[in-house]
């Protein structure tokens, strides 16, 4: 008889687990991405939209799921222009390291190009649209002058600097053939780099990378034939070929990022401000960019 609460208990509390399973299973069906506690072999998908300017959020994801032993492949959605050369650069190295212990599969959106190829690269395999727009192999730096603007309104720049090129892309004067030089040199080693990756990733020459590396764009089946891609299909596909590489039967559990799904006008809201950032961003040139210039 004295055991009879304790069942009673564990009883109760077995039905608040299954209930609140059940629950969150349903809800997470309503919003559009499955539970991330889905029992059995997963798939964890990781989305990167819009242009590229911190890479702490991805990472983190790719972390998540990298160190999550029911994760047993990761699909990398990319929709994005690309952006700034560090992070995406940073993710690239990361994907690289992960897909050595666990297959991650890019699965390119409506545009993959520039900082978005680059971190494609580094997967084990590519699945892009037909349509989809990738390439633009390059990298761009970009400045504004003011001056003639200045000399109307009759405003001048004071500067003081501890170096002749410490205002290098300055707005207020002139661009020097020296300067220009200096900041050729920059992109060109930075877009070696870019063409190094690629064809390390790829398993392409170098040489050939080289070749189509001038910033170009191409629709995903024409990206296939070059090597950049390895197939055509949308995101379902890229998970039943994460699936297929794992081993995984059947239709495969799918899950994203743990967090809480934002409302409407947070969206709209984030979206905006980003927007907005981009824009002040390539205004001000605050570095160099793997970006395609196309992308409103």
């Amino acid at each position: 008889m004295k055991k009879r609460p304790f069942l009673l208990a564990s009883a109760l509390l077995a039905g608040l687990f299954v209930f609140f399973l059940a629950l969150a299973v349903t809800v997470a069906s309503f919003m559009g991405r499955p539970a991330n506690f889905v029992i059995g072999d997963k798939i964890g998908v990781v989305e990167i939209f819009g242009a590229i300017a911190d890479s702490r959020q991805v990472i983190e994801q790719l972390h998540g799921f990298r160190d999550n032993d029911n994760i047993k492949a990761i699909v990398l959605r990319i929709d994005s222009p690309g952006g700034g050369v560090g992070p995406s650069q940073e993710i690239h190295d990361e994907v690289k390291a992960i897909d050595a212990t666990k297959p991650v599969i890019v699965s390119m959106g409506s545009v993959a190009a520039s900082g978005g190829y680059y971190i494609a690269a580094a997967a084990r395999e590519i699945v892009a649209n037909p349509g989809t727009i990738t390439g633009s192999i390059g990298v761009i730096m970009e400045f504004t002058n003011f001056q003639e603007l200045l000399d109307k309104i009759g405003l001048s720049s004071v500067v003081v600097k501890s170096g002749e090129y410490k205002d290098i892309g300055s707005p207020a004067r002139e661009m020097t053939s020296l300067e220009r030089e200096i900041l050729q040199d920059l992109i060109d080693d930075v877009h070696s780099q870019f063409v190094a990756s690629v064809a390390t990733g790829r398993n392409l020459d170098e040489e050939a990378v080289r070749q189509i590396a001038d910033g170009r764009i191409f629709s995903g089946r024409r990206a296939m034939d070059m090597g950049l891609v390895d197939r055509m299909g949308n995101l379902d596909v890229a998970i039943r070929r994460a699936a297929e590489l794992t081993g995984i039967d059947g239709e495969p559990n799918v899950v994203y990022p743990p967090g809480k799904s934002p409302k409407f006008i947070d969206l709209f809201i984030e979206e905006a401000i980003q927007k907005l950032q981009f824009a002040l961003q390539k205004q001000r040139a605050v570095g160099l960019q793997y970006l395609w210039p196309g992308f409103n």
